[in-house]
């Protein structure tokens, strides 16, 4: 699935035109590099607009890859790229699914966007990841409930490279303000939790990369 996503880079991101927002933007940036948690400003397509270096920090150890990269779109990254789960603990049920169901909604609000038709596309074609959005998604939505769609306040799972965090959770929380709301951005930080316990043989659970299509929530299409 990773290695057939998308066939170029995602189209430079627009810059707001008026030199108000292009101001208030620099200094929001270095409103964001003060925090200590990962943190990054997206617009509706989860292109990554502003990133701080805690949030690069957290994905320093990711392969290169040409559509997929976290300080490109967060969503690509989550669903396409192979690293991800290396990263993103349970990555399946805790990341995928829920940002799944958030990109369902986003279709439905700006269905003839291209950048999100472009990650339409690339699901389709991965039969599995094809079959866990129009199948295993609606099953997964009715299961969870409402709380599908709140990303803020979820508390996810992390494999931080810095030992001192290692295996620990992270809160998702939306801080966004109202002028970066106008502009159609979302703030998302992620507040860390102190690493849990090693297992009882004094060791980590291993990162297994993904090598292969990675959604086990619906079984693959008959041929």
């Amino acid at each position: 699935m990773a290695y057939q996503a998308g066939g170029q880079r995602p189209a430079p991101r627009p810059v707001p035109e008026s030199l108000e927002a292009q101001a208030y933007l620099h200094d929001y940036a270095t409103l964001l590099e003060a925090v200590t948690f990962p943190s990054v400003v997206l617009d509706h397509r989860w292109d990554v607009v502003l990133s701080n270096t805690a949030f690069e920090t957290l994905f320093r150890g990711i392969g290169p890859h040409p559509t997929a990269m976290p300080y490109d779109n967060f969503l690509r990254f989550v669903l396409f790229h192979p690293d991800a789960s290396t990263v993103l603990g349970d990555h399946e049920s805790s990341w995928c699914l829920p940002m799944l169901a958030l990109f369902a909604a986003a279709v439905e609000r700006h269905g003839h966007d291209h950048g999100l038709q472009s990650i339409r596309r690339d699901i389709a074609q991965d039969p599995i990841m094809e079959a866990a959005y129009r199948h295993g998604l609606p099953h997964w939505i009715r299961a969870v409930g409402e709380q599908a769609l709140a990303h803020d306040g979820a508390v996810r799972p992390l494999l931080h490279p810095d030992p001192r965090w290692g295996a620990t959770d992270c809160r998702v929380v939306d801080e966004t303000p109202r002028t970066l709301h106008e502009m159609g951005y979302t703030r998302m930080t992620l507040i860390l939790r102190p690493a849990r316990r090693a297992t009882p043989t004094g060791r980590r659970p291993a990162r297994a990369r993904r090598t292969a299509s990675h959604l086990t929530v619906v079984s693959a299409p008959d041929a």
